[in-house]
């Protein structure tokens, strides 16, 4: 059977308005691993991530490759969600807040400038705008997906052993962030997770217990919130996946953006 004209111009008409207008904002999955958003004319791409268990931390056998406080190393399980494939862009934060803290303006550059506690309201208002659930990751999520999951090739940075392959960092950045997705991705296809810019996790800071865990959340109480990945500003040690900072959830420099989950 033939469909009508007016019928396949009302559906042009439906994908239009949600590009232009992007108040609904999911598009349809590429394929299993892979999800288009857009919000209100701002794609973005939340890649797959099989759940697994890894070894969490630092487990160099070489003097001096750990520092203290990504010690003792421990096994960590997790259940599957989405990471973003590229850091929040300034484009996003914008479309979804309405403006742009960031010191390094540009469309597709990550956002930065950015607190823990404003990080909280962005992904709240994705989360409305999407009716998914969207969060920034727990510090295992994240050091799991940096790793490359369970396709992980075990590289001293996210993707590579080489730090200029995937990085932009204190030794290649010329002193600035850089356009999201430029390097090489990891094995799960995720860029940037060393280096450009740091990205919080939600999780309060505290030193590592041996034990095991699965889906572990860190602390639940304290005062500083950690960040991970290392950044343009840092030198190539800092974009190591186990390496860790940390600051108060106030904090906001022009090195400090985010990466978002989705669990639901």
């Amino acid at each position: 059977m033939v469909l009508p004209l007016f019928f396949y111009m009302k559906r042009l008409f439906i994908f239009l308005f949600l590009i232009l207008v992007g108040s609904s904002a999911i598009a349809q999955a590429e394929h299993d691993s892979i999800i288009w958003f857009n919000v209100k004319g701002v794609s973005f791409k939340m890649i797959f991530v099989e759940g697994g268990s890894f070894v969490m931390g630092c487990t160099s056998c070489e003097p001096g490759d750990c520092e203290n406080d990504e010690k003792p190393a421990f096994a960590v399980t997790l259940n599957s969600y989405y990471i973003g494939e590229c850091e929040v862009t300034q484009d996003l934060w914008k479309a979804v807040t309405g403006k742009n803290p960031s010191k390094y303006k540009s469309s597709l550059r990550p956002v930065e400038n950015v607190t823990w506690f404003e990080c909280q309201k962005f992904v709240e208002k994705l989360s409305k705008l999407t009716g998914r659930t969207f969060s920034i990751p727990t510090e295992a999520q994240w050091e799991y997906a940096a790793r490359g999951g369970k396709k992980s090739q075990h590289y001293r940075y996210s993707g590579s052993n080489n730090i200029d392959d995937v990085a932009w960092y204190e030794g290649n950045s010329r002193k600035q962030s850089h356009v999201i997705g430029q390097k090489m991705p990891n094995e799960l296809g995720l860029y940037d997770m060393s280096g450009n810019v740091h990205e919080w996790c939600a999780d309060y800071y505290d030193a590592y217990n041996v034990s095991p865990k699965t889906n572990p959340t860190g602390p639940e109480t304290g005062y500083h919130r950690v960040y991970r990945g290392g950044a343009w500003y840092f030198n190539a040690w800092n974009c190591r996946p186990e390496s860790r900072r940390l600051n108060s959830p106030k904090y906001k420099f022009r090195y400090l953006g985010l990466r978002i989950v989705m669990t639901g």
